[in-house]
């Protein structure tokens, strides 16, 4: 049996992964207890831990007795993360310290816990669900792409560095997905709106997670339409700018 490690276990997506794993030993991680347990608290095989997963010494004291307990983990999906859409000049210092503790920090620290020991193993499938934001940066972004990017920095570093030892590393991109991630990033409903023909659906892209557990796929960015305009915005980015600017700036 496969033992999953999920962070972020309460957000939307995550919901739609458990869905299609009913045969692994899961350890879904969340910063609220009474939430995991209403959402997965009828799972047979499904081990409930609140944690925040920015306190560095909490997680490493967790990972040390998640191996004792169950001897591997065999796949790491880093999940956990949130977004503000807000000018730069708005942003506080408060508010960049935050996100990346989440989006960034925590990530970079469990996946050095874990990959260690999976290095020893030799065997093990990190997957970090990032974002397109990581590839392309909009306007009122700034702070949300940052983590992102400095994410896709760091795992594909990680790939390389695990390569030698079986270890696989997937980075998932997606654009927006129609989950609880926009209450917070997007309070008025205004950006949603006018992505509206861009949103992708969580179960589809947990599909697509799920189906490239213990794959060697090094990434895969999610709608075809905004994989296009990551393409071209590597190839043109003084066009890019300039259509980011004009037609594509919807927050």
């Amino acid at each position: 049996m496969s033992t999953i490690l999920i962070t972020g276990a309460s957000g939307g997506l995550a919901q739609e992964m458990v869905k299609l794993l009913p045969d692994a030993q899961l350890i879904l991680l969340g910063r609220d207890k009474e939430k995991l347990v209403q959402l997965y608290g009828n799972h047979p095989q499904a081990e409930l831990i609140e944690i925040d997963i920015t306190d560095a010494q909490a997680l490493e004291e967790l990972v040390a007795e998640l191996y004792q307990r169950y001897g591997k983990i065999d796949v790491l999906i880093n999940n956990a993360g949130y977004g503000i859409f807000e000018d730069f000049d708005k942003i506080s210092n408060q508010d960049i310290h935050q996100m990346f503790e989440v989006n960034t920090f925590a990530l970079m620290n469990l996946s050095r816990l874990v990959a260690s020991r999976m290095k020893e193993m030799r065997k093990g499938h990190i997957i970090n669900i990032v974002s397109m934001a990581g590839l392309i940066a909009t306007a009122k972004s700034s702070l949300y792409s940052a983590t992102k990017f400095a994410t896709i920095g760091f795992s594909n570093a990680l790939r390389l560095e695990l390569m030698p030892y079986g270890v696989y590393v997937t980075t998932v991109n997606p654009g927006p997905i129609r989950t609880g991630f926009f209450d917070q990033a997007d309070p008025d409903g205004t950006y949603l709106k006018s992505v509206d023909r861009f949103l992708l659906e969580p179960d589809a892209v947990a599909q697509k997670i799920v189906k490239t557990i213990g794959k060697n796929k090094r990434e895969f960015n999610l709608p075809i339409l905004l994989n296009l305009a990551h393409k071209f915005y590597t190839l043109f980015p003084k066009l890019a700018d300039k259509l980011a600017g004009e037609t594509f700036n919807y927050k």
